[in-house]
């Protein structure tokens, strides 16, 4: 330490450093070095700035003044006027338009909807018409006979007065009618009693462009009627299955078992088709039964005419008997009365004795 002192002392009288000395100084002439280099790049940054915001102010104080010495031509306003009108009438017409193709599609409906109702009125006027033949069959039957309160019945001399207890009895008898199946025959090709159609053993639906789904306006999808539309009771024009051209076939898997005695076929009559004819109706046709596999031709059970002139439902009793139960009926179509591109079948009806009740 005594050293160490007397050297710094010496040092110091002497004028020479000593190594301490130095470093210290050394360290000392370093530090103001080291300081003085962040000063000089803040400096630039900040004279570039203010360069570049002169700069910026110049150009926006050049193109204002540009601005304003320089004057649009009356044309290009005009121009410019006539553009913004095309828009705004564009506008407009494209409002337009939207706005008539909705009322476009509230008009369709409505037409649908009162093509509907002529129908169902069509359907309700022939109803009226054939309760009219019958009160009119039974008016002539009373005006010939005479009836008794004891039951008897006596040829009259054409009476044409009727009591009220006599019309209201002839009034029931034919409401009665009307509300009783016509057929009076229990149906096994009936779909909500479990019936249905084998589609591998079944023609093809007939496609019709102008059949389509709707969707706002727009057809997207062809729409078709199942071929299992004829094992239901709904009987109305348009609700048919349609196959392509004059034949084709379906087979119906039955509700039950049954040995086949009858079958039933049904079309709507020309009163209340809307083409005024019903030359899609099928005309000659054949039936044939099926075992449980329901594949194959299948055992021939007769061949029948459909007659147009007639009533819409038509029964025809099978002129091949069976002894055996079959599960499944074929109906093969050979014929219609002339339409060249499809034929349609509405209801078809399959009447025998089922397995439960030999």
């Amino acid at each position: 330490m005594s050293a160490r002192l007397n050297l710094r002392r010496n040092a110091r009288f002497s004028g020479i450093p000593s190594e301490e000395a130095k470093s210290g100084t050394s360290r000392a002439d370093q530090q103001p070095e080291v300081q003085n280099l962040n000063p000089p790049r803040k400096i630039w940054k900040i004279i570039t700035t203010v360069v570049l915001l002169l700069i910026l102010l110049l150009s926006g104080f050049y193109n204002k003044e540009w601005l304003k010495e320089t004057r649009i031509s009356q044309n290009t306003l005009e121009l410019y006027d006539v553009l913004a009108d095309y828009g705004f009438k564009l506008y407009q017409n494209q409002v337009r338009g939207r706005d008539s193709k909705g009322h476009q599609e509230r008009l369709r409906m409505g037409t649908v909807d009162l093509k509907n109702n002529l129908r169902e009125i069509l359907a309700l006027k022939e109803q009226i018409n054939t309760l009219k033949a019958e009160l009119n069959h039974a008016m002539k039957e009373i005006n010939n006979f005479s009836l008794h309160a004891d039951g008897d019945v006596r040829e009259g001399q054409g009476r044409e007065t009727v009591s009220d207890k006599e019309m209201s009895k002839m009034v029931n008898y034919v409401l009665k009618k009307l509300r009783e199946d016509q057929v009076e025959m229990a149906d096994y090709a009936l779909k909500s009693a479990g019936a249905s159609i084998v589609e591998a053993g079944t023609s093809e639906n007939y496609k019709n462009e102008k059949a389509k789904l709707y969707w706002y306006g727009l057809g997207f999808l062809n729409y078709e009627m199942p071929p299992d539309v004829i094992l239901q009771p709904a009987v109305h024009p348009g609700n048919c299955w349609a196959f392509p051209g004059p034949q084709g076939h379906a087979i119906i898997k039955l509700a039950r078992k049954v040995i086949p005695k009858a079958v039933t076929l049904e079309h709507i009559s020309e009163r209340i088709s809307p083409s005024g004819n019903i030359t899609s109706a099928p005309k000659d046709f054949s039936i044939y039964g099926l075992r449980d596999e329901c594949e194959g031709e299948g055992i021939f059970l007769g061949q029948f005419m459909y007659d147009k002139t007639g009533t819409a439902v038509q029964t025809f009793h099978l002129k091949v008997e069976v002894s055996e139960f079959l599960s499944c009926v074929k109906l093969k179509i050979l014929t219609n009365w002339g339409h060249p591109k499809f034929t349609c079948v509405y209801r078809f009806r399959v009447h025998g004795n089922p397995e439960s009740n030999m």
